[in-house]
């Protein structure tokens, strides 16, 4: 086992393996690798943490590390850091690899100053690195209430006392959006790749229409593009042979879906009323990618 600087003449195979590495594991399909791909010209991407993983003179691992930032409770912005994706070949998954290959560039980050990562995983894997919930060190997700003990939001202090005593809110780079953001370059870049079928599998990220937040977990619940294809980002009620069924403002929207709260409240530990669904709908809804400024 190897692991190494990346090259640019490993771009390709590399973007490859993450394809693979990632496909239909946390979405039907896959970004990472779109991620990946355009990451490596985004000021963020520290060049000195891009590494990749051999065996046999092949490359069968990846880890590629970012600044971030947190937003402190009296607004101003406190330097941190991430990584991700991390990516194994399939065929070397559940094998060590993933860890040794962490392991190695956390202690490289440290040489370089790095002093706190966050990011959203597995505590079950990542606590074998070091790693804890960031709730435990206050610092919050700013997807989820601001109280609650987010079981993939997980944190490490690499310099101790970096972080000291302080709270603050975090959230991804932007890089880490770019494939919602630019739909229509990300389909150009997968159409690059041999055809890949995407499914639903257990196991994944809850899955939501990206226009009027349906859970989606099946085939039967999504719409269709133009060419009759299943689309996995809108229901069958919002989005038929490539095409919006309602031209709405996104307040429209949460009105039409406001009437469906006694459906929505069936799956709900606590009922809502018809204004708190609104209302809940009015903090989720600009995440959305058909409602995204």
């Amino acid at each position: 086992m190897n692991v190494r600087l990346e090259q640019p003449k490993d771009y390709r195979e590399v973007e490859n393996l993450t394809r693979e590495a990632f496909w239909n594991v946390y979405r039907p399909g896959c970004t990472e690798h779109y991620v990946l791909n355009q990451y490596r010209t985004n000021s963020d991407f520290i060049p000195e943490l891009d590494f990749v993983m051999e065996e046999d003179g092949h490359i069968i691992g990846h880890v590629m590390f970012s600044k971030a930032e947190i937003t402190l409770d009296d607004g101003t912005v406190f330097p941190s850091w991430t990584f991700g994706p991390i990516s194994i070949h399939p065929d070397y998954k559940r094998k060590g690899y993933g860890l040794k290959l962490l392991q190695y560039a956390i202690e490289e980050a440290k040489k370089i100053g790095i002093g706190l990562l966050q990011m959203e995983g597995n505590i079950e894997f990542y606590k074998h690195a070091g790693f804890d919930l960031a709730s435990k060190m206050k610092i919050h997700y700013h997807a989820e209430p601001r109280d609650s003990e987010v079981p993939y939001f997980l944190a490490q202090e690499l310099i101790p006392g970096y972080w000291g005593n302080r709270e603050g809110t975090y959230c991804p780079p932007k890089g880490y959006f770019v494939a919602d953001e630019t739909p229509e370059a990300f389909e150009a870049y997968e159409a690059t790749f041999p055809k890949n079928e995407k499914a639903f599998q257990e196991g994944q990220l809850p899955q939501f229409c990206q226009s009027c937040g349906m859970p989606l977990t099946r085939i039967e619940d999504c719409g269709t593009n133009a060419d009759g294809s299943t689309n996995f980002d809108y229901c069958q009620y919002c989005y038929k042979e490539g095409r919006f069924l309602q031209e709405c403002t996104m307040d429209e929207m949460i009105e039409h879906c406001a009437q469906f709260v006694d459906e929505v409240n069936k799956n709900m530990p606590k009922p809502m009323t018809k204004e708190e669904y609104k209302q809940m709908m009015r903090g989720f809804f600009p995440m959305l990618k058909r409602w995204k400024k």
